[in-house]
């Protein structure tokens, strides 16, 4: 069996965040995933059992996989039996009191993990929502330097209907004539020294943003856009790794391999 761990050093409790990790080979060291959206409200830990569970039957099968939760109520975080070589390390983070808030320190939060623990213990590191579920294998097919995921509502349409950040005062700014694809903030990874810098970048350009009184128009996702543009992935996964059930499967979407969940938003972020 796996096993569940609590880190004592993180001392602040506040919302959620989980996190499976793998190496190259079946049974070696690990690499990791971080799910981030249950950062946003304690409430985000009702999603954190299903999430577990279908990452337990989907998720790098064969590999060595390390769970972090990113929670700020640590007792709230079910127990989920884990498969041998797979195991769960619970971080307590602060609480912030807006949604808005929270939502731009998710970056910092990953950035900071990296720098004081994962960069010791994993070898790649996936950035995923914990109000998602698996229902297909994900595996090392998906591993690069640096890994983006086509956002499900945008890779049908042109790129002049792209979301991004307009405003050239934000340091999420994207000219008409840039980017390639609209990218969803639920998934990205790749090599922890990679996500260290991509999360590091983007958190620069939000504390930038704030300095001069302004928020990107999708918060961090903006600026994950606006970096993906000027630092390219190495491999885009396509929106069979990152849907939306409330939409309509597409026929040219064979399979469908990770998805949100229908939930209240507006309740979540209350």
């Amino acid at each position: 069996m796996g096993s569940w761990e609590v880190d004592p050093s993180l001392a602040t409790p506040s919302p959620v965040r989980v996190v499976p990790a793998h190496s190259g080979d079946p049974g070696s060291g690990p690499a990791e995933a971080m799910v981030h959206d249950g950062i946003l409200s304690a409430r985000y830990t009702q999603f954190v059992q299903r999430f577990l569970e279908s990452a337990e039957q989907f998720f790098m099968q064969g590999f060595r996989v390390h769970y972090y939760v990113f929670t700020n109520d640590p007792t709230a975080v079910p127990r989920v039996r884990l498969a041998s070589g797979r195991l769960i390390s619970i971080i307590p983070i602060p609480r912030h009191s807006r949604w808005e808030e929270m939502s731009t320190r998710q970056m910092q939060s990953i950035s900071q993990h990296i720098a004081e623990r994962a960069h010791r213990e994993v070898d790649y590191l996936f950035c995923l929502d914990v109000d998602m579920v698996f229902r297909n294998p994900w595996g090392p097919e998906t591993l690069g330097d640096l890994v983006a995921a086509i956002h499900p509502g945008y890779f049908a349409v042109p790129r002049q209907q792209f979301p991004y950040e307009r405003r050239p005062l934000s340091t999420a700014f994207v000219a008409d004539g840039e980017g390639d694809f609209y990218y969803g903030r639920a998934v990205f990874g790749g090599r922890v020294a990679k996500v260290y810098e991509f999360t590091r970048g983007c958190h620069m350009g939000i504390l930038a943003d704030k300095a001069n009184g302004i928020m990107a128009a999708w918060q961090e996702e903006s600026h994950l856009n606006r970096r993906f543009i000027s630092h390219k992935p190495s491999k885009v996964l396509s929106p069979e790794y990152l849907w939306d059930d409330r939409k309509p499967q597409p026929p040219s979407l064979k399979l469908i391999r990770f998805s949100t969940l229908d939930k209240d938003t507006d309740w979540l972020r209350s």
